[in-house]
């Protein structure tokens, strides 16, 4: 049968990876991964010797004729990206359109992701939010801050450490320096941590002790 597996795979903490997941990644005829490289330590440390190919976001446009004809032709693929699940704020959604709209058969496994853990030990509410992923680094930021600053969800982002400064700073200034925050780093990794605090107090934190590694920022929203 047509097939394609969406795979979440570890963010930091490989024993976060599933049986399921590893099964999938052995039947598969072929697996495509964002960075073969670093796809291949994982692979070889579960003893996957399953045929990988790349697909990034610089050959995803390219490779899809491809991959859709293989799939067609009775071939089966795992979708994997460098850690966590496939499609968020990463490779994946060209792909599974393109699939759906090949009535190809989308299996997307449950598993790791980075934004589910670090909203619900935010202490921030849960039962409504928003995940915005990597905010516009120049050409649309101001106005995309502008639309949020209405925002009544909480709010999800993912950061770069040498951004964090300015995204901060940026809090303060379209939501107010009162404005609870919580920062999750390095999550699942041996130096984790979460810092919570008002936009201010997580900015004059971080002035003192620039952070390192993966951070999801998790932002109150509008009362």
């Amino acid at each position: 049968m047509s097939k394609i597996y969406l795979v979440p795979t570890p963010i930091g903490n490989l024993e976060d990876m599933t049986f399921r997941a590893i099964r999938i990644l052995k039947e598969v005829d072929f697996i495509l991964a964002e960075d073969t490289r670093t796809s291949g330590k994982l692979l070889k440390y579960f003893e996957i010797v399953t045929p990988m190919h790349s697909h990034h976001m610089h050959n995803e446009h390219k490779s899809l004729e491809g991959i859709i004809k293989r799939i067609k032709a009775g071939e089966t693929c795992a979708l994997i990206s460098d850690a966590g699940t496939p499609a968020i704020s990463d490779p994946g959604f060209l792909l599974t359109r393109a699939c759906v709209e090949n009535n190809i058969e989308v299996d997307c496994l449950p598993g790791a992701t980075a934004f589910v853990p670090a909203l619900v030990n935010s202490g921030l509410p849960n039962d409504k939010f928003v995940f915005e992923g990597f905010l516009p680094v120049k050409k649309g930021r101001q106005t995309r801050f502008l639309a949020l600053a209405e925002e009544k969800r909480t709010m999800i982002f993912y950061e770069s450490p040498h951004k964090i400064l300015k995204t901060l700073s940026n809090f303060i200034e379209y939501f107010g320096a009162e404005r609870q925050v919580s920062v999750s780093r390095e999550l699942t990794k041996m130096f984790e941590e979460t810092i919570r605090g008002t936009a201010s107090e997580v900015l004059a934190h971080y002035t003192k002790k620039p952070p390192k590694g993966e951070i999801v920022i998790v932002v109150e929203g509008k009362k």
